[in-house]
Formats: structure tokens, sequence, C-alpha cells
């Protein structure tokens, strides 16, 4: 394996990505993975030789480069997202931060992932999903994590809701406004409504190979300048600015005004859980 570049295989989204051109506003201004996270993760890969990560809907690359950080001795990263401009911007993060390791950007659907022929020597130790799982075919998803992982390998599955979601005075008046102008339902992109997983993730990971399930939730706080929001809803499915076309514009003066009156001491608070599932195949290896 060598990298980084970029292939193909299986197939890709019939529908364009949702985030594809959100991808510099997404690199800037989400979140990254916090360090107890990427410590408990980079504890998996510890005393494996040559170990290699498979992140599935990488986005811009945020948990290969905390592994990067936290687990010096990864050898190999696959990184795979349906947005090619996600890519560019993951290969352009990752690059200098790389040392030995090598990389693989592949263009695909996760459940349509598939490694390089001759590389079951460089099967998966850890298989991570980051903020994307809902987009996914989840039992899909599973099920090819089965096939490619290694036998003593780990899934886990990892995120902390959005500011949509999030319970505070100044998500809630937010929110709200976003719903002035797109209506009540929370929006996934131009074409649809966001619908909710009809199981939860843990009910995903149970009736998958991958049952044997620990929960790791850490507490994050998070100050956020009301422009560094206005930049994150840009990179939403539920606030992009496709969805407000032409008023787009007063969509953000406004929410520059609310999130001012709501800011203290020029910040917001948001006092998230960010969770980890850390799952292995409840047989034992196979």
């Amino acid at each position: 394996m060598t990298g980084p570049h970029t292939s193909s295989p299986g197939r890709t989204p019939e529908q364009p990505a949702l985030f594809g051109a959100a991808a510099t506003d997404y690199e800037r201004y989400r979140p990254g993975v916090p360090t107890a996270a990427a410590e408990l993760l980079a504890g998996v890969l510890q005393g494996r030789p040559n170990p290699v990560l498979l992140d599935l809907g990488t986005g811009t690359g945020q948990v290969p480069r905390a592994l990067l950080s936290a687990a010096p001795g990864l050898a190999h990263i696959e990184a795979v997202d349906v947005s090619q401009q996600m890519l560019d911007q993951a290969q352009d993060a990752l690059a200098p931060v790389l040392g030995r390791c090598t990389l693989r950007l592949v263009h695909a659907a996760a459940d349509a992932y598939a490694p390089l022929p001759g590389a079951e020597a460089h099967a998966p130790d850890l298989i991570t999903c980051c903020r994307a799982f809902h987009w996914m075919d989840r039992p899909a998803v599973l099920a090819m994590a089965d096939q490619v992982a290694a036998p003593d390998a780990a899934v886990a599955i990892m995120g902390d809701g959005s500011l949509w979601t999030y319970e505070a005075d100044w998500t809630r008046a937010l929110r709200e406004l976003i719903q002035h102008y797109l209506g009540a339902e929370r929006r996934a992109g131009t074409d649809a409504a966001y619908r909710e997983p009809g199981r939860s993730y843990e009910e995903d990971l149970a009736a998958s190979a991958w049952n044997d399930v620990t929960e790791h939730p850490y507490s994050v706080d998070r100050a956020w300048a009301p422009k560094d929001v206005i930049g994150y809803l840009r990179s939403t499915s539920f606030a992009s600015p496709e969805l407000f076309g032409e008023r787009h514009a007063a969509f953000e003066d406004e929410a520059r005004t609310l999130l001012d009156s709501h800011a203290c001491g020029g910040s917001l608070t948001e006092h998230a859980v960010f969770t980890v599932l850390l799952a292995r195949r409840g047989g034992g290896a196979r």
C-alpha cells in the first residue's frame, strides 16, 4: 500500500454527497475528536505490529489526524468518503503529519468499501466512524467490517450530536430562526427532510457480529464565537447556504445578531458529551 492516493472501488452514491460543497467550512469549523477519545482508540492499537486504521465517512480526516497524534506507531490509514471534495481536504490536512504512515483515500459509500487486491495482510485493526453512521446503510457497513477486519479488531462508532440537537437558550433560538426560514422539519440537504434512524446504534451493533460493546462518554465544554457558529452552520445538512437560496445573506445577518445577543463575554457555551461505542466480535476472534 502506498499513499496518499485516491481510488474509487465499488459503488458511489446515486445522489450527490450532502457535504461536498461545504468541505472547506467543515474543515475549518467542525470540532475535532477529543483527546481522551483519541487515547482510548490508541489503546486498541497498542502493542500491534504495523496497525491499520479504516475510517468510514472520514470527512476532512479528523479521526486519522487524532490517531496520528495519539498513536504514533500507526502504519497505514484507509480513509473512505462519498465526497471527493472532503477527501481532497483530508489529503491536504493529513499529508503534512503522516510521517512514515501511508494513506489511501477511497471515494465510495462506506458499505461498498473494498481493500486493494492482495491487501489481506493489512486488514484493519480498528474501524472508526465519527458523526456519520446515521447517514449510512448501517447493517451493511457492519457486515462489511466483519469481512475485512483483522480477527481481533475493534469497531468504534462515535459522535456528539449537533447544534441542532443541543439544548440551550441560544441553540433553541437559533433553531427557531432556521425553522422560520426553512420550515419546521429539520432538513437533510435540498431534497429531503431528516429522518431519525429506526433503531439505536446499540441495537445495530447487537444485531451484528460486533455485539460485544462498551460505552465511553466524554464530557466536552466548547466555547463558540458567534462567527464560528455561522461557519459551522454552512457545513451542515440542515442550514447549508443552498437551502436558503437568495435569502442566505439575510439569514446569516439575523443569525449573527441573535448569537451576539446571547453571547456572554463574546462566546456561546456548549456542554457536549462525545460518546464512543467500542465494539468487538461477540464470538471472539474469527
